[in-house]
């Protein structure tokens, strides 16, 4: 089993799919990464105006 895994590694490194694969899973971790600490950061803000704006809705109106 460890052969085989070191010779994928020798395949994939002189390979340029292998390098183009990698890199794209280095860019996709990346945008997870910026997504998660966006919707981390901005959570709290997004539901407050959430609930800010249904009780806008429930609230009665006067005529």
């Amino acid at each position: 089993m460890k052969i085989q895994i070191k010779n994928l590694f020798k395949r994939l490194k002189s390979c340029e799919q292998g390098a183009t694969l990698v890199e794209y899973g280095i860019a996709l971790a990346v945008a997870a990464a910026v997504g998660v600490g966006g919707f981390t950061a901005l959570g709290g803000k997004v539901s407050t105006n959430v609930t800010a704006a249904s009780a806008a809705f429930d609230a009665p109106t006067t005529n």
